[in-house]
């Protein structure tokens, strides 16, 4: 019997596929074999020694510590794309309203409601929330993932021209991304051609700060920047200024602060980027699946520190091994075997940075004295065994 921990409100559709047989949830639920969580901060949280994996039913991981996870073993998912519709469609809707005065114009309605010549106001009024379309327009996307995909797919359709920079795009990405999105070769040169900016890349120490003062005086005037991926992404200071000073026509973020609240060209929404039912259900069932196939099968995919890694099983048992990335690490557990007369079947190793992961297939069981001479391998963390 596993048992899985929510450590948020998850959707009955994800956890649904649960099988209540094999399978025991509850958010209070001491011991977990794995965790389920949204937005639940984890950085200081204690994590119990039980647990194999986390799932995060979004994109962003910053609530979970991964390193202090990686540390220990604990694999940690996330569901990239699952959420990317409910952010694509913001994120037009962004650019409309950064463009249009459309929030301006709904507030000057309301303040207006009551005044019986209404109607003549709003012909006198109503050149004060003008703006220009976005059709014609160059649009930069910064990060070409599921999100930035879309967003560039769809901009083509409104009739944008589009630029997209991503240095690392998977190949899934690049089959889906329309051709006639033209390739930047520097996040600089984007962003010197963009009338519109939108972000699309996760937040780490290499893009925390991303959009500073140096970045904004490249941008052509009176550009339009949109970010529903991280709050760290942009340093507020440095925008606060460019708009202020007429550099920058507006700013569109998913993540309010009391400083951004207070320029008048900000437009603040309150982390709506993902708030869909659709995205929800989407995320959790991404979430559920992913840790079934790990704990019953071993398998890792959208792992966001650890190898992905399968391997159909096609002997009896089965050994998962998480270790150090250093060398001979597999002649080391392979010696164990034959010297305990285990015959392998198959094996994959993968790793990822600084770690490793190995699914071992086996004719025969392999006893606890096995086990733990491989858990006394030194460089191994984490090993475990399945019976087909």
């Amino acid at each position: 019997m596993f048992r899985i921990q929510t450590l948020n409100k998850i959707s009955p559709l994800g956890l649904d596929l649960f099988p209540r047989d094999r399978y025991e949830v509850a958010s209070d639920i001491p011991n977990p074999d794995a965790i389920l969580v949204r937005s639940a901060e984890m950085n200081n949280m204690e994590i119990p020694s039980s647990v194999q994996a986390i799932a995060r039913a979004g994109a962003g991981y910053n609530n979970i510590p991964v390193a202090r996870c990686s540390e220990k073993g604990i694999v940690v998912f996330n569901t990239p794309g699952a959420n990317a519709n409910a952010v694509k469609e913001l994120t037009i809707a962004a650019m409309l309203i950064s463009s249009r005065d459309i929030v301006g114009g709904i507030n000057w309605v309301s303040s207006a409601a009551g005044k019986s010549d209404i109607a003549e106001l709003v012909e006198k009024e109503k050149s004060k929330f003008t703006g220009p379309e976005i059709k014609g327009k160059v649009l930069g996307v910064v990060g070409l993932g599921a999100i930035g995909v879309m967003v560039a797919n769809d901009a083509i359709a409104l009739g944008m021209e589009v630029i997209g920079y991503d240095p690392y795009i998977s190949v899934d990405a690049a089959w889906n991304l329309s051709r006639e999105v033209a390739r930047a070769d520097t996040l600089e040169g984007l962003l010197a051609k963009a009338d519109y900016i939108t972000l699309h890349i996760p937040q780490s120490e290499t893009t925390k700060g991303l959009i500073d003062a140096e970045k904004l005086r490249m941008m052509k005037k009176e550009a339009r920047i949109v970010n529903f991926s991280r709050a760290g992404l942009v340093k507020d200071k440095d925008i606060i200024e460019a708009l202020e000073s007429g550099k920058i026509s507006a700013y569109v973020t998913d993540f309010p602060t009391t400083e951004l609240s207070n320029c008048k060209r900000v437009i603040s929404i309150p982390h709506l980027g993902a708030s869909t039912p659709e995205a929800e259900d989407n995320c959790a069932v991404m979430a559920v699946k992913q840790i079934m196939d790990f704990l019953e099968g071993g398998a890792i995919r959208n792992s966001v520190n650890f190898p992905r890694c399968k391997l159909d099983q096609r002997a009896p048992f089965r050994l998962l091994v998480i270790n150090k990335n250093i060398p001979n690490m597999v002649g080391q557990i392979t010696t164990i075997l034959a010297g305990a007369s285990i015959n392998i079947a198959d094996l994959i190793n993968h790793h990822r940075d600084e770690y490793a992961y190995n699914i071992i297939d086996t004719e025969q069981k392999i006893s606890d004295s096995v086990m733990e001479q491989i858990r006394k391998v030194d460089g191994i963390i984490r090993v475990r065994t399945i019976a087909k």
